[in-house]
Formats: structure tokens, C-alpha cells, sequence
């Protein structure tokens, strides 16, 4: 086994003999103890970190002097920590899992930056990767959670966020062999190791795939394991493939613009099979398969402009030729009003506006540019407010004689909900004066008659 554990360490680039930090997840149970075994074997720079969730009484002390005693015996770095996991599912709401995760590797994560640790290794064997093979098959997924558990991840358990971009990753070397053989090392070199009683309840779902129909599987298939692992390579490889499609295509048809993700529904419907793309695509963004069939369906309906789907942080609209995508905690608009001064030559909220007070009119030149805007100061009441548009809001159009209804505006220039939503207004006492950035009222325009002009550049 020892010959294999390096093979694969030099196919997948695991570790670096020389080089690496390697802290090792050791709970004290075979598969763990025998990776233990395997790492004393190499020259390399290590230590064992064990973790007591208080989860099985007086076992899960069992286990952490076990696991203390062969650190001792072997004069191995070991760090230890015991956790509250019940208080923290308690105090979280979470699964007695999701928080056993969290706690851990908030606590590897602490570890690894203050010791300088550049790896995690963990015990996951061939046997775990078919097991959560089964697990996401059954619960339905997409073709990422078909891969079986990966050799190497980057490490994202830190509690500071800024260090995940450094360069730790989690390694899975045990993952080319499986349960059995991993037993027969431990019986041949004479490896100690601790029983998980937990192991064999099968009211948990692996456990239950584990101990019930994996064992069925086998006898159908006496090559199970070998057939599996090999399908799962084959997948992961295919991913490989349909993930650079993707990305590619991502890549050409979204666009983001102030916050808000833009996608052309024609661009969309030439994707075959559209289905497959929209997963993709939307699931980044949380949308669960539900919302997917039905926006798949809504794409194809010619009324379905206004449409409006959501996932726990995104909201997704249809509006005409285009998808909008935008974070629910980025779209709530404030009620708040904004004053402008004519003292005032800049502001940086809501929006960045220089502001400049002409009285020399002899060479000015009235821009085409829809990011400048100029009025006859005289007609302005000062202070000028800022705000978002209500219902009803109406204003008279540059060069148009008649009041138009800002709605109607916004419908004539194809302005989504999104942009509706966000567009500021500046006014003067309950006049609109300019849909900032786009047109100015026609009352407050310069004329032959104009003395002085307030004038505002939109950055």
C-alpha cells in the first residue's frame, strides 16, 4: 500500500515531501490511523490534529487519548480541541453534521495559519467517493456532484475570508484504495485504531448506503468497487469538458453592469439543451431546479415580461429580451431624499455629481452628452433634493411641450424593473428638473433669456 500511497500522491500532485506543512485529520479510527502510518513513513513535516465533539460520551474521550497516546508514542505534533456541539446546532440551527463540519474546520483553519500548516490531508477513502457517489444520485444533483470526493480542493475553512486565497488545499491520499484494503494494512503492520459505535446506526443516510445497499451492489457486481471508481474518474474527466463549455459560455453571454447580472434571452434560447446551460448558469446564483424549469418555461412565453423568480439571495426578472439577476441585499432602494446646495461643487451620494455655478456665457456650448446637465439657475429653488421615483411622478421631456408620466418614459426607453428602480431623480422643490443622466426638463432648459447656469456632470 505504501508504493500505491506514493503513486498516487505523484498522479495527483498532492503534497511536496520537501516543502509542505501537512496537518492530518486524525479521529483515531482506521482509515485515519493507517494514513497516520503511512505519512511516519515519509520524511516529511507533519503533526495530527484531533477533534472531540462530545458526541458519544465517554467513547469520544476514549478516542482522544487514544489518538494523544500514538502522538506520544510516535513523538508527533498533535494539537487538540473539544467542542460544545450541541450548543453550537442549538445556537446556529443547523444539522448535528453541518455543525460538526463548521466547528472543525474553523478550528483546522486556525491552526493551519498559525503554525504555517500548507495542507489538511484527510482519511477519505475509494469506498467515502462511491458512498457520496450514491448519496447525491439519490438526492439529485447536477453532473458536479457526480465526481465523487476530489483529491485536492482548495482550503475555504477560514474564519478570516481573506485567506482563502492563499495557497492551502485539503488532499485526499487514501483515496485510491478502499475500506477493506485499509483494513488489511492495519491487520498486517499491526495498526491500533478505535471503533465509531456511530458507524453502524443506520438511521444515517451513509450509513444506511453503507451498510445495507452497498453490500447488495457488491453481490450483484462482485467488481463493484473497481466499476464504480472507474466511472467516477470517467466523470470527473467528462466534467473536465463540459465545465470548460460552460465556463465558455458563461463568459459570452453574461454581463454585469452596476451589480446587476444582464443576459439576452435570444442568446439564450439557441443553447441545446437549454435546460442543462440555464442549471448551470442560475444555479450559481442559488436557484434550485424548481425555479430553473420554471424559468426555463416563462423564457418561451412571449407575456412573460415582469416575471419575477427568487432564490434565498437573488432575485431574477424577465423583462422583454433580457434576464436580470440582481442580490437581494444590494436592491433595496432607500426612501431617503438627498439635498443638493448650490454652494456645493461635489457629492459622492447618492450618486457622484460636480457641480459648477456659470455667469461668463460667452463661449459656452450645451453639450450632447446625456452625463451633463445644464439649467437656468434662476428657475431653481435651492436646495435641490434627490430621489427615487414614486408613482405618478411626471415631468415635461426636453423638447416636448406636454407633461409626460415618468412611467410611460421609462416604458418608451425600455428601462427594466431594475433600472426603474435605481434611477435617480433630481428636483427642484416638486419639480422634477432631470431623470439624472438621461433628460432634463424642458421649463428649466437655457434660453436666449438664461443670466446663469447651474451646471451638473454625472460621473
Amino acid at each position: 500500500m505504501y508504493q500505491e500511497f506514493l503513486k498516487y500522491n505523484k498522479e495527483n500532485n498532492l503534497f511536496d515531501i520537501h516543502n509542505d506543512r501537512i496537518l492530518l485529520a486524525v479521529s483515531g479510527g482506521a482509515d485515519s490511523m493507517v494514513m497516520a502510518d503511512l505519512f511516519r513513513r515519509l520524511n516529511c513535516k507533519y503533526a495530527i490534529a484531533h477533534c472531540n465533539f462530545h458526541l458519544r460520551g465517554t467513547e469520544s474521550d476514549r478516542d482522544e487519548e487514544f489518538v494523544s497516546d500514538y502522538a506520544a508514542r510516535n513523538n508527533i505534533l498533535i494539537f487538540k480541541q473539544e467542542f460544545d456541539t450541541f450548543a453550537y446546532m442549538e445556537e446556529n440551527k443547523k444539522s448535528l453534521e453541518m455543525s460538526a463540519r463548521d466547528l472543525r474546520y474553523d478550528w483546522f483553519g486556525k491552526i493551519m495559519q498559525q503554525h504555517g500548516f500548507t495542507l489538511l490531508a484527510t482519511a477519505h477513502h475509494g469506498d467515502d467517493s462511491a458512498e457520496t457517489f450514491l448519496i447525491n444520485l439519490l438526492r439529485g444533483t447536477g453532473i458536479a456532484g457526480l465526481h465523487g470526493i476530489l483529491p485536492k480542493i482548495p482550503f475555504s475553512g477560514f474564519s478570516n475570508k481573506e485567506e482563502e486565497n492563499s495557497n492551502t488545499f485539503i488532499i485526499r491520499p487514501m483515496l485510491f484504495t478502499s475500506r477493506r484494503k485499509i483494513l488489511q494494512y492495519s491487520n498486517k503492520h499491526n495498526i491500533l485504531y478505535v471503533e465509531d459505535s456511530t458507524n453502524k446506526d443506520n438511521k444515517y443516510t451513509r450509513n444506511k448506503i453503507r451498510n445495507e445497499i452497498v453490500p447488495v451492489l457488491r453481490e450483484i457486481s462482485p467488481n463493484f468497487d473497481v466499476i464504480i471508481r472507474k466511472d467516477i474518474e470517467r466523470l470527473r474527466e467528462t466534467e473536465q469538458v463540459f465545465r470548460e463549455v460552460i465556463d465558455r459560455t458563461k463568459k459570452d453571454i453574461l454581463v454585469y453592469k452596476n451589480g446587476v447580472v444582464e443576459i439576452e434571452t435570444k442568446r439564450l434560447k439557441v443553447l441545446q439543451p437549454l435546460h442543462i446551460y440555464l442549471y448551470e448558469i442560475l444555479s450559481e446564483f442559488g436557484f434550485n431546479e424548481t425555479n430553473i424549469n420554471s424559468i426555463c418555461d416563462a423564457i418561451d412565453d412571449d407575456n412573460s415580461s415582469g416575471k419575477q423568480f427568487f432564490s434565498d439571495n437573488y432575485r431574477l426578472l424577465i423583462d422583454r429580451k433580457h434576464l436580470f439577476i440582481i442580490q437581494k441585499e444590494t436592491e433595496d432602494i432607500p426612501e431617503h431624499t438627498y439635498t443638493l446646495s448650490d454652494w456645493q461643487t461635489d457629492i459622492v451620494v447618492p450618486v457622484k455629481l460636480h457641480t459648477e455655478v456659470l455667469r461668463d456665457l460667452n463661449f459656452i456650448k450645451i453639450p450632447k452628452s446625456k452625463s451633463i446637465a445644464m439649467f437656468d439657475y434662476d428657475k431653481l429653488k435651492f436646495p435641490l433634493t434627490l430621489r427615487h421615483w414614486h408613482k405618478g411622478d411626471s415631468f415635461i421631456p426636453f423638447g416636448l411641450n406636454g407633461k409626460q408620466k415618468l412611467s410611460d418614459y421609462f416604458s418608451n426607453n425600455k428601462f427594466s424593473i431594475f433600472q426603474k428602480e435605481s434611477q435617480w431623480l433630481l428636483c427642484s422643490d416638486e419639480d422634477i428638473i432631470w431623470v439624472v443622466g438621461e433628460r432634463i426638463d424642458d421649463r428649466y432648459k437655457i434660453t436666449d433669456k438664461t443670466k446663469t447656469i447651474f451646471k451638473l456632470e454625472l460621473e
